[in-house]
C-alpha cells in the first residue's frame, strides 16, 4: 500500500505538524502533492474512478444512501434543536462538490484499491473506511460520520467503479451536516491539532 501509506503521510503530517505553524492555512501544497500521488498511481493502475458503464448503478446505489443519510442526519438536528439555516446553498454545494470530489477519488481509487490487493475485497472495505476515518480524529463526530460514510462509498465503488456519483454523494451528506448541527458538534469540522486548539 505504497501509495497510500505516502497519503496518509502527507496529509497526518499537515494536519498535526504544518497547520498549527503556520501563519496562514496552506492546504493547497499538501493537497497539491495528495492530488499528484493520485495522479500518478492512476497512470500506473489505468484506473481513473470513472467507469462509464458503471455510471448508472453507481447513481442508483449513491442516490438512496445519501437520501437515506441526509433524512437521518436532519432529523437528529431537527430532534436535538441546532437545525438551522446557512446563506449561499449553491456556493457551498459547488465547494463540496469538488472537494467531496477530490477525497472520493483518492479514496476510492488509491486507498480502496490498495487495500483489496492487501487484503480480501470484503475486509478491503473496511479497512478503506477506517484508514478514512482516521484522518479526521481526533473529531469524535467526523470520525463516526466519516466511517459510516466511507463504509457505504467503499461498498458503492466496489460493486460500480465510478466516483461521480459519490461526489455528490459527499458533498450533500456533508451539506446536511452543516444544517443539521451547530460546531458544538461538529467540532467545527475541525481535524488533526486544529481540532485539539478550538
Amino acid at each position: 500500500m505504497p501509495f497510500t501509506i505516502a497519503i496518509l503521510s502527507v496529509i497526518l503530517v499537515y494536519t498535526w505538524v504544518v497547520e498549527p505553524r503556520v501563519p496562514h492555512r496552506l492546504v493547497g501544497a499538501p493537497a497539491a502533492i495528495v492530488v499528484g500521488l493520485g495522479i500518478w498511481h492512476a497512470i500506473r493502475t489505468r484506473e481513473w474512478g470513472v467507469a462509464p458503464n458503471a455510471l448508472g448503478g453507481a447513481a442508483r446505489a449513491s442516490a438512496l444512501f445519501t437520501a437515506a443519510g441526509v433524512i437521518l442526519l436532519l432529523g437528529i438536528g431537527a430532534a436535538l434543536g441546532t437545525l438551522h439555516d446557512r446563506r449561499d446553498l449553491l456556493g457551498n454545494l459547488a465547494v463540496l462538490i469538488v472537494w467531496g470530489g477530490a477525497q472520493q477519488w483518492i479514496l476510492q481509487t488509491v486507498i480502496l484499491r490498495e487495500a483489496q490487493r492487501a487484503t480480501s475485497r470484503r475486509t478491503s472495505v473496511v479497512l478503506a473506511a477506517l484508514l478514512f476515518a482516521a484522518l479526521h480524529l481526533p473529531n469524535p463526530f467526523l470520525f463516526a460520520a466519516t466511517l459510516a460514510g466511507a463504509l457505504g462509498w467503499c461498498t458503492i465503488y466496489h460493486r460500480y467503479p465510478n466516483v461521480l456519483p459519490l461526489a455528490l454523494s459527499h458533498a450533500f451528506a456533508t451539506l446536511a451536516i452543516l444544517y443539521a448541527f451547530d460546531d458544538a458538534i461538529t467540532g467545527g469540522l475541525k481535524t488533526g491539532a486544529a481540532y485539539l486548539a478550538r
